[in-house]
């Protein structure tokens, strides 16, 4: 056995089995209350600087396929999980778990408690952890724990760092990349947009010298806070072009209106979270990951309504502008993983998109 452990900033300490890489950092520990998505969830930007925790007590039980990937270099820092299969059962699979990890320069830590753990988080909310090998000095760990600093500079980490086109027929979509999943990529794409995926620095005046008809503000990493150029950019876009935002993009733009973005005390994270529709009156299952929200209360006066709430702590999931296309929805409409009951989204887009050029 290779002892490993997993410690947290208020001195918890887990022993458990490692697998995968064997290299440590600080991260930010979470939980995901998915029962299957690991792959994407692990190979999802938007981790970068966390280490994931799995609510659901077996994880790799079907192994790594080549086509579940959410992006090429995965970024988040620690995976922690009951337990792992080492011999996945599916015909799609190319590799188990660890071997992934292991590739992907990722530790992992397995036979811990997580129930505990997750307990621990939902009480006392996210904190910092890492792991370390089982001789570690656990008291030098702990105090570097404390004073270490978070991460400010995590899309800058995993934004695209050239524009890119991937060229179709259809309506022509700007794409800033926060960390984009290849999920939303896929559902655009899908739907024949004519897509250019630029970085998450690009200035209103690049983007718009590419004519868009609209523009997507992607999923990301990190708190939008620190985003203070690119609330600025979607400032500059509102009113004179289409925009759709997904997640961190979604956070961009009521920040770029004027309202006011909070840390969520432990985030929500998973493939099942309940959102009501309150324009259609409807009900959706959703996938999440986020650890910040949109502020309700300071909604007024800067041009935004809700359109969706969180069922389970009536957190603001969606907006839309009462004067501009523009809107954004807190979840993935995209999921990977997930269910898909917020796919319409991206038609939304397009229809958007069709209406405004006829005006």
């Amino acid at each position: 056995m290779n002892k490993r452990l997993l410690i947290l900033e208020d001195g918890s300490v887990y022993e458990g089995e490692g697998f995968g890489y064997d290299q440590f950092q600080i991260g930010e520990l979470i939980f995901n209350t998915g029962m299957s998505g690991y792959q994407e969830v692990l190979s999802d930007l938007s981790y970068c600087g966390q280490i994931v925790l799995m609510t659901y007590p077996l994880i790799g039980n079907y192994g790594i396929n080549r086509d579940d990937f959410e992006s090429l270099d995965p970024a988040v820092f620690g995976f922690v999980v009951r337990e792992y299969c080492e011999q996945p059962s599916n015909f799609r699979s190319d590799m188990n778990l660890d071997e992934l990890l292991k590739m992907k320069r990722i530790p992992g830590i397995a036979h811990v408690d997580t129930r505990a753990i997750t307990r621990k988080l939902r009480q006392s909310g996210t904190m910092r952890a890492t792991m370390a090998n089982g001789d570690e000095n656990v008291e030098a760990i702990v105090k570097q724990l404390r004073e270490s600093e978070p991460l400010h500079d995590q899309v800058s980490r995993v934004s695209t760092q050239k524009p890119f086109p991937i060229p179709a027929r259809g309506k022509k979509v700007v794409l800033v990349d926060f960390g984009a999943k290849h999920g939303i990529i896929r559902e655009l794409a899908a739907r024949n947009c004519d897509l250019v995926v630029v970085p998450y620095n690009t200035s209103a005046e690049a983007i718009l010298a590419l004519h868009p008809d609209g523009v997507m503000l992607s999923n990301g990493p990190g708190d939008p806070k620190d985003l203070p150029q690119v609330i600025a950019m979607i400032r500059e876009l509102i009113g004179k072009v289409v925009i759709f935002g997904i997640c961190l993009g979604h956070q961009l733009i009521a920040l770029a209106c004027g309202a006011n973005t909070v840390k969520l005390k432990f985030g929500h994270h998973g493939c099942n979270h309940p959102v009501l529709d309150q324009i259609h009156q409807k009900a959706e299952i959703t996938s999440q990951n986020h650890n910040y929200a949109v502020e309700a209360e300071s909604l007024a006066d800067t041009g935004l309504e809700v359109t969706h709430t969180a069922l389970n702590d009536r957190s603001v999931e969606g907006l839309r502008h009462t004067q501009y296309p523009v809107f954004s929805v807190q979840y993935h409409p995209e999921a990977s993983p997930g269910p898909e009951d917020a796919n319409h989204l991206f038609d939304d887009f397009i229809e958007l998109m069709e209406k405004e050029q006829k005006k």
